[in-house]
């Protein structure tokens, strides 16, 4: 694994412009991910978390500071980096075979790879036998099984994803994190990870990274050591509960801030 950094960012700040003025979303953000690592981007809601992301996916650029993969400044869509929504991007007119070949297809590769590499990562997603059918055809956690699938096919450097799981039910997310966890044991592939829920960054994570409030910065890094391989039992430790109890300390302590900055108390009727 190389020293330097795969992702990073140095002096970043966004603003968008909304109907009153202007909002700082993100402001001064130093980071730096290393190759390989699966991280965790927690924080309360409107921190910068999906901004942060689509910089890094080249959908937006900072408005000062720079964010760079493997040094280089990311000025333009990034096909080094592939996204993951919370919905499924998928093309419902093409079966599971032809979406995930619609990547290596679009690089040129041609039809008997590109059938070999859809086979491949088909398999991978535990989708065989399901080839042939169309998205409206499956179940959500079949569906983003088909998008892991193509973004694998795609063979970007690195994962980047919005709460793939966010509109999925208990049962099926954690099956789904399982298959994840799997997944990046297999590709290697780094992973930036945005989630709501800690209980879901200490099972996926090797790093959790923790935002500030509004205009997001990062308040702290969190090394996740939990042994692997992961499975839900992990969450009965008592190591388990002290570094969650650490992450909720800092998440709870930006959000009691944000609330009195802003004039806003528990109990307000408003």
């Amino acid at each position: 694994m190389s020293d330097s950094p795969i992702l990073s960012t140095h002096g970043v700040s966004k603003t968008f412009a909304v109907k009153d003025g202007e909002l700082l979303a993100i402001q001064d953000l130093d980071l730096e991910i290393a190759e390989g690592d699966f991280v965790c981007i927690v924080g309360a809601s409107g921190c910068g978390k999906t901004t942060l992301l689509n910089m890094f996916a080249g959908f937006i650029q900072p408005t000062t500071g720079e964010v760079r993969l493997r040094g280089e400044a990311i000025t333009g869509v990034e096909p080094r980096c592939g996204m993951v929504f919370q919905s499924y991007a998928l093309l419902p007119w093409k079966t599971v075979r032809k979406n995930v070949q619609f990547g290596p297809k679009m690089q040129g590769i041609g039809r008997e790879e590109r059938e070999a590499i859809a086979d491949r990562y088909i398999e991978m997603v535990n989708l065989k036998g399901f080839e042939d059918h169309y998205p409206p055809e499956l179940s959500g956690g079949m569906q983003q099984r088909v998008t892991f699938a193509r973004i694998l096919a795609a063979n970007p450097e690195v994962f980047l994803m919005d709460e793939p799981f966010a509109a999925l039910d208990a049962m099926t997310r954690q099956v789904m994190q399982q298959e994840l966890l799997r997944i990046h044991e297999e590709s290697g592939k780094t992973t930036v990870f945005v989630t709501h829920n800690i209980d879901e960054a200490l099972l996926l994570s090797d790093t959790v990274v923790v935002m500030s409030a509004r205009p997001g910065r990062v308040k702290t890094i969190i090394s996740n050591d939990l042994p692997r391989p992961r499975k839900i039992d992990v969450q009965l430790s008592s190591d388990y509960l002290r570094v969650k109890q650490e992450i909720w300390g800092h998440v709870e302590e930006e959000v009691k801030g944000h609330m009195e900055a802003t004039g806003v108390t528990f109990g307000d009727d408003d």
